[in-house]
C-alpha cells in the first residue's frame, strides 16, 4: 500500500507518474530488449529534465513504492539528487516535515525488503539532508546519527542495515564540501557517535567463531573502515585482539574461512593504515600479537595454499597483511631484530619472532614460479625492503647507528646486529635472482603478451628493491651475483640455456645509479676475459641484449681505468668492451641496444677512445649491414670520439661521416617528386643520423657549465674558429644549410619531416660558448623557419624560432655587471626581417574564426616565440609596418579569453613582458607610453573578465601579474579604467557586489606589494565564481 503523499510536497497527477515511470522502464530495460544509444541518450536527458524541476519532489513516494526495482532506485535517487543539488529551492520550514519523511520512507523500504543498492542511496540522502540542516547554531538536526539509528533500530531494522547505514555516514561526511564551523560541527557528531559504532561492531565481532553471520559480519567490518579515521586509538585496542581471533579457524584442524578470514585482514590492514594505531603505534596491541599470530599460522597457510583453492584465497590475503604490517612496523623490527625481549603471549623472543616474519615475508618474496602466471603476490613484498633499509639506517639503538663504523670491539650486539641483517638482505637477493630470471623458450612461447609485460615491470620493480640491498651489502651483493656468473659459466653444458647467467647480469644491471664511480676489481673481473668475454657472442638474443644494456649502463665507470692514450697489443677493458659491442652489429635485433651502448660508451669515454679513431675510421666504413635506423647512433658515437681530437684533425673525419650523409639526403630529396613515400622515409633518416652526429660533436649538453674565462679556454675556442674557417668545412656547412633548406622547401608540410628536421635544427645550432666545427650560425637558419612557417604554420617551427631567437643573444658576461649586453647590428636586422612575416602569417591564420581555440598548441609557441623577441628586442616592435603591432594586440587581447591553459598563460607571459620592456626602455622616447594608453584598458578589461569567469581559475596568477605591472606602471590610470570595467553594464554577470568591487579596487591600486594584490584578486575570483567558503574553493587557493 503506497504511503500518502504528505501536503509539504507537490501532488503529481497519476498520468504524470506514469508516464514517468515507463520513460525510466524504456530507458533501463533489460537486456533483452534492444535499445539504440540515441533513443538511450534521449530518455536519459529526459529523465534529467523531470529530476531538474521542483515537482519532482513528488515522484519520490509514488515511485519508492512502484513495482519495478529501476523505478524504485530513482525515486531514492532522486530525493537525494534533490537534496545535494537544489536544496536553495526547497522551503526550509518544511526541512523537518522532509526529515521525517524520509526517516520513515527509509524504514518502510528495510523492512519491505528492497534492494540493498536502493537502501544505500536512501541513507546517502539522510546523511546529504543532515549535511544541509544538522551545522548551525542551534542545530535543526542534533545527535542526527544517534537519534536515525535509533529511529530504524526501533522501526525493527536488522543490525546489518544499520551498519550500512553508520558506513555510508562516515564516507559522505568525509568527502563533503564543508568549512569551518559547519566542517567542525560534522566531524563532532561523527565523534559522538563513535561509541554507538563500536558498540554495534564489537556486539558482532565478539561472537564465538561458531555463531557468527557473514551477512552480518561483512557490514560490521566494513562500517569500521568506514570510521577508521574517526574512532580514537583507545577505543580501537580493545578491538585489534578480537580481530585477530577471528583470524583463526574455530579449531586447530578446521580449515580457515575465507569468507571470514579475508574481512578480518582487510580491517587490520586499514588499522595498520589509516587509524590512531598507524605508522608504528601499537607496538605491544597489534604489532606483537601479529607477530605471534603469524608465526604460528603463516607458513602453515602457505605450504597449504597450493593444494587447496579456499586457501590460497586466505594465502593471498596472508601477503597483504604481511605487507601492511611491514610498512606499518618497519621501525620497531629494525630496533629489536636482536633484543632478547620476550613478547607476551609466546615463548620466543622479539628477535626470533622478528626473524620468523621476515623468513615468511621472503618465502612470499620468493614464491615458486613466475610472477603474472603462476603468482601474484610476490610484488607485494618488494616495498618492504626498502622501507626496512630505511629504518635500519635512521634508528638508534643504545648510542649506535647503523651505518657507522663500530668502534669499540667489545660491542658484540651491534655486530651481530649487522651480521643478522647483512644475511637477510644476502638471502633476498638470492631470492630475487631467482626470481627475475626467464622461463626457457619453450615455456615462454606459451605466454601471451601481457603475461611478458607484467614480468618485464616486475623485473623493473625488483631492480628497485636490488639497489636497497646494495646500500646493505655493498660490494658483498656484486661479489656474490659475480661468483654465480663464473660458477654457472664453468658448469655450463652445451645444451644449457643463458637465463639463470642473464638474470644475475640483470640484477648489476639494476644496481649501477648506486655503485660508486670508482675503481673496483668485480667490475674489472665483470668486464674482462673471465665473464664478458666467455658470454655469447652469436644467437641467445635475451642474454646478448642485457649484457649490452650492462655494458652501456655502466659506461661512465670506464673512466675509472687507466686508460692508455698509445695503442697496445692487449686491449683494455673499454676496448674489450667495445669489441663486443660492435660485434652485434651483425645482428640485426641486436643493432638498436648495441647502438645506444655504443653510443653511452664513447660519450663518457671520448679522450680515451680518441687514440683509436682509427678503429671508429673502420667501423664508419663496415656500416653498410647495419639498418639506417641505428646508423645514427652508431655516427652520434663516432662523433662523440672525434670531439676528443684536436680541432684542426677533426676535419677530415668530420668530413668523411658527414658528406655522404648529406649526399644521401640530396638524393632523397631530388627524388621526393617520383617516389614520395621512400624519399620520405629516407630524409627523415638522414636528418636523424645529422642530427646525432651534431649531438655526438657537442662537448657538453649544458652550455651554462661552460666558461670560456681560461686562457686555455680561450686557445680552445680560437682553434675551433679556425678550424671553422677550413675551406673543407666551410662546404660541410654550406651543403648541409642548402639540404636543410631543400627540406624545408619540399617537406615542411610533413609532421614527422618537421620533427626531425626540428631535432636537426636544434642540434646543428649553439650559444657561442658550444660552437662545433659543424654549427651553423642562427640568424641564416632562423630566416629558413621564417620561410617553413609561410608555407604551413606549426608549433614547431614557432618553437625552433623562439630557440633561435635565444641564440642570438650575446652570451651575458662572466663578471657581474649592471649593464645588459646590447644584441649586434646583424642580430636586429634579422628579427627586423623575420618578425613581420611570422606576424603576419600566424596572424593571418589564427584570425580565422576559431582558429585560437582549435590550435592551442600554435598560439602558445606564437606567443612564446614573442616573448622571446620582446626580453631582448623590444625596439622591434616598435618598427614595424604600419598596422602590424595593432593587429598583434587585438589578437592578444582575444587570446585572453581563451580556456585552454597554457595558450592563456603563454599570452600573459609576452603581455607582461612587452609592457615591461617597454616601459623601462629608454631608447623609445614618448613610444613607451603609447602601448599603454592605446591597449592599457582593453588589457585590463580582458583580465578582470577572466577574474570574473571568463577565463580558467588556474590562469589567475598570470593574470595578476599581467594586472600588476599595468597597476605599477600606471596606477591613475589603472585605478579609473577599473571603476569603469567593473561598473559598466556590460560587465560579465558575477555575484560581486558593488561594495566588493570597490574594495578590490582599493586593494589592488592602493597597495603595490604584489602579495596584497595576488590575495584581492583570488578573493575576488572566489566571490565571483560562487566558490566563497568551499572548500573546493579554498583548496584551490591554498595550493
Amino acid at each position: 500500500m503506497r504511503m500518502a503523499q504528505p501536503s509539504f510536497l507537490p501532488a503529481l497527477p497519476e498520468s504524470d507518474i506514469v508516464q514517468a515511470a515507463q520513460l525510466i522502464q524504456q530507458a533501463y530495460s533489460s537486456p533483452s530488449v534492444q535499445v539504440s544509444p540515441n533513443t538511450q541518450r534521449r530518455l536519459q536527458q529526459e529523465l534529467f529534465d523531470i529530476q531538474k524541476r521542483y515537482e519532482a519532489w513528488g515522484l519520490v513516494i509514488p515511485f519508492l513504492h512502484h513495482e519495478d526495482v529501476n523505478v524504485q532506485f530513482f525515486g531514492a535517487h532522486t530525493v537525494q539528487v534533490k537534496i545535494a543539488r537544489d536544496w536553495e529551492s526547497f522551503p526550509p520550514e518544511n526541512a523537518p516535515f522532509l526529515r521525517e519523511l524520509l526517516l520513515e520512507l527509509t524504514s518502510h523500504s528495510i523492512l519491505s525488503g528492497k534492494n540493498r543498492v536502493i537502501l544505500r542511496k536512501l541513507f546517502v540522502a539522510i546523511t546529504s539532508l543532515a549535511l544541509k540542516i544538522a551545522p548551525g547554531v542551534p542545530s535543526r538536526w542534533p545527535d542526527w546519527i544517534v537519534s536515525t539509528v535509533e529511529h530504524l533500530s526501533c522501526r525493527g531494522a536488522q543490525t546489518e542495515y544499520l551498519l550500512d547505514f553508520l558506513s555510508i555516514v562516515a564516507e559522505e561526511v568525509d568527502s563533503a564540501d564543508l568549512l569551518g564551523s559547519s566542517k567542525m560541527q560534522m566531524k563532532q557528531s561523527l565523534l559522538d557517535a563513535s561509541p554507538l559504532v563500536v558498540r554495534a561492531v564489537t556486539a558482532t565481532i565478539s561472537q564465538p567463531l561458531s555463531q557468527i553471520r557473514i551477512r552480518e559480519l561483512d557490514p560490521a567490518l566494513k562500517c569500521l573502515q568506514a570510521w577508521m579515521s574517526v574512532i580514537r586509538g583507545d577505543e580501537i585496542t580493545p578491538l585489534v585482539p578480537l580481530l585477530i581471533s577471528l583470524l583463526s579457524p574455530c579449531t586447530p584442524d578446521a580449515e580457515i574461512d575465507p569468507e571470514i578470514f579475508t574481512p578480518t585482514s582487510d580491517t587490520l590492514q586499514e588499522i595498520m593504515t589509516r587509524s590512531p594505531l598507524s605508522s608504528g603505534a601499537g607496538t605491544a596491541t597489534l604489532t606483537e600479537p601479529l607477530l605471534v599470530w603469524l608465526d604460528m599460522w603463516g607458513t602453515r597457510i602457505l605450504h597449504s595454499s597450493s593444494s587447496s583453492g579456499s586457501l590460497a584465497e586466505v594465502s593471498h590475503s596472508v601477503c597483504k597483511l604481511i605487507t601492511a604490517l611491514g610498512d606499518h612496523s618497519n621501525t620497531y623490527f629494525a630496533s629489536n631484530i636482536t633484543s632478547q625481549k620476550p613478547i607476551h603471549g609466546s615463548t620466543q623472543t622479539r628477535s626470533q619472532l622478528i626473524q620468523s616474519f621476515l623468513q615468511l615475508l621472503l618465502s612470499y618474496t620468493g614464491l615458486a614460479g613466475y610472477y603474472g602466471t603462476d603468482e601474484e603476490e610476490s610484488e607485494m613484498t618488494l616495498g618492504f625492503w626498502y622501507l626496512f633499509q630505511e629504518s635500519l639506517w635512521s634508528v638508534e639503538f643504545d648510542g649506535y647507528v647503523w651505518g657507522e663504523e663500530v668502534s669499540r670491539t667489545s660491542d658484540v650486539e651491534e655486530r651481530n646486529r649487522m651480521a643478522m641483517v647483512q644475511a637477510i638482505y644476502a638471502e633476498l637477493v638470492k631470492v630475487l635472482r631467482r626470481k627475475v630470471a626467464w622461463p626457457p623458450q619453450t615455456a615462454l612461447a606459451s605466454w601471451t603478451k601481457d603475461q611478458i609485460d607484467k614480468f618485464q615491470v616486475y623485473r623493473r620493480d625488483v631492480g628497485d628493491t636490488l639497489i636497497n640491498a646494495y646500500y646493505i651489502l655493498r660490494n658483498d651483493m656484486l661479489g656474490y651475483y659475480l661468483s654465480d656468473i663464473q660458477e654457472r659459466i664453468l658448469q655450463r653444458q652445451q645444451h644449457d640455456g643463458w637465463e639463470e647467467i642473464e638474470a644475475a647480469l640483470h640484477c648489476i644491471l639494476a644496481i649501477q645509479e648506486a655503485v660508486p664511480l670508482e675503481d673496483n676489481h668485480l667490475l674489472r673481473q665483470l668486464f674482462g676475459p673471465d665473464v664478458l668475454g666467455r658470454l655469447p657472442t652469436v644467437g641467445q638474443d635475451r642474454v646478448r641484449r642485457t649484457t649490452l644494456s650492462l655494458v652501456g649502463t655502466y659506461a661512465s665507470w670506464f673512466t675509472t681505468q687507466s686508460n692508455t692514450t698509445i695503442p697496445t697489443s692487449t686491449p683494455s677493458l673499454l676496448m674489450n668492451a667495445i669489441s663486443y659491442v660492435v660485434a652485434a652489429f651483425s645482428e640485426q635485433p641486436l643493432c638498436l641496444p648495441a647502438a645506444n651502448a655504443l653510443r653511452d660508451l664513447c660519450d663518457a669515454n671520448r679522450a680515451a677512445l680518441a687514440p683509436h679513431i682509427g678503429a671508429f675510421a673502420e667501423l664508419h666504413a663496415s656500416l653498410t649491414g647495419i639498418p639506417d635506423t641505428e646508423k645514427s647512433k652508431v655516427l652520434q658515437s663516432i662523433a662523440s670520439v672525434i670531439q676528443a681530437l684536436p680541432p684542426e684533425e677533426e676535419i677530415p673525419p668530420i668530413v668523411a661521416i658527414v658528406s655522404p650523409v648529406v649526399e644521401k639526403l640530396r638524393q632523397a630529396l631530388e627524388s621526393s617528386s617520383q617516389l614520395p613515400e621512400e624519399a620520405r622515409s629516407m630524409v627523415i633518416i638522414q636528418l636523424q643520423t645529422l642530427a646525432g652526429v651534431a649531438k655526438g660533436l657537442t662537448r657538453t649538453s649544458d652550455p651554462l657549465l661552460v666558461l670560456e674565462d681560461s686562457i686555455d679556454d680561450q686557445a680552445e675556442a680560437e682553434r675551433v674558429e679556425r678550424a671553422r674557417g677550413d675551406h673543407r668545412m666551410i662546404k660541410v656547412r654550406e651543403d648541409l644549410f642548402n639540404a636543410i633548406r631543400t627540406t624545408i622547401e619540399i617537406w615542411s608540410t610533413d609532421a614527422s619531416v618537421s620533427d626531425a628536421l626540428g631535432d636537426l635544427v636544434r642540434s646543428v645550432t649553439s650559444l657561442p660558448s658550444d660552437t662545433t666545427l659543424l654549427s651553423l650560425p642562427a640568424g641564416p637558419v632562423l630566416s629558413l623557419i621564417c620561410i617553413a612557417c609561410q608555407r604551413h604554420l606549426t608549433a614547431v617551427w614557432l618553437s625552433l624560432a623562439k630557440t633561435l631567437v635565444c641564440q642570438l643573444v650575446p652570451p651575458p658576461p662572466l663578471i657581474a655587471s649592471t649593464m645588459k649586453p646590447a644584441p649586434d647590428a646583424e642580430a636586429i636586422t634579422v628579427l627586423s626581417n623575420v618578425l613581420p612575416v611570422i606576424l603576419q602569417t600566424s596572424l593571418s591564420m589564427l584570425g580565422q574564426p576559431g582558429a585560437l581555440e582549435s590550435n592551442p598548441d600554435v598560439v602558445q609557441m606564437f606567443f612564446g616565440y614573442l616573448d622571446s623577441v620582446a626580453k631582448d628586442f623590444t625596439n622591434v616592435f616598435y618598427n614595424l609596418p604600419p598596422g602590424a603591432l595593432d593587429a598583434l594586440m587585438q589578437c592578444a587581447i582575444r587570446s585572453l579569453s581563451l580556456q585552454e591553459r597554457y595558450s592563456l598563460v603563454a599570452t600573459c607571459t609576452f603581455l607582461e613582458q612587452l609592457v615591461r620592456r617597454t616601459t623601462s626602455s629608454d631608447d623609445l622616447g614618448d613610444t613607451s607610453t603609447m602601448l599603454i594608453h592605446q591597449y592599457g584598458q582593453p588589457i585590463v578589461r580582458a583580465v578582470l573578465h577572466g577574474f570574473a569567469g571568463v577565463a580558467p581559475r588556474s590562469t589567475t596568477p598570470n593574470l595578476v601579474e599581467l594586472l600588476s605591472i599595468i597597476v605599477s606602471k600606471y596606477p591613475l590610470e589603472a585605478r579609473g579604467w577599473m571603476d569603469e570595467i567593473l561598473f559598466a553594464d556590460d560587465f560579465v554577470g558575477s555575484r560581486v557586489g558593488a561594495e566588493a568591487k570597490r574594495a578590490f579596487i582599493k586593494a589592488v591600486v592602493g597597495s603595490r606589494q604584489p602579495k596584497r594584490m595576488r590575495e584581492a584578486a583570488q578573493q575576488f575570483v572566489l566571490v565571483a565564481r560562487g566558490l566563497e567558503g568551499t572548500s573546493f574553493g579554498y583548496a584551490s587557493v591554498t595550493m
